[in-house]
């Protein structure tokens, strides 16, 4: 798992994806996290706009990244 800093105390989850290296575009993010292969601190959700804050944990296709402040 990588830790990923973030200059906020707050991160939207489709932002997060392309900030961490978890995926190439946007639209990538959108399907993935649309058809619900993306995961936040173990369990899926589907809303690109899911705040995130230090210490939540995505996982993409078996790659995970933690927010860090």
């Amino acid at each position: 798992m990588r830790d990923v800093p973030i200059d906020s105390d707050m991160i939207r989850l489709g932002q997060f994806l392309k900030l961490a290296d978890l995926i190439e575009t946007g639209g990538e993010g959108k399907i993935l996290i649309g058809s619900g292969d993306v995961t936040v601190n173990g369990e899926v959700d589907t809303r690109r706009g899911r705040q995130l804050h230090p210490g939540d944990v995505v996982e993409v296709l078996g790659r995970q990244a933690r927010v860090v402040s």
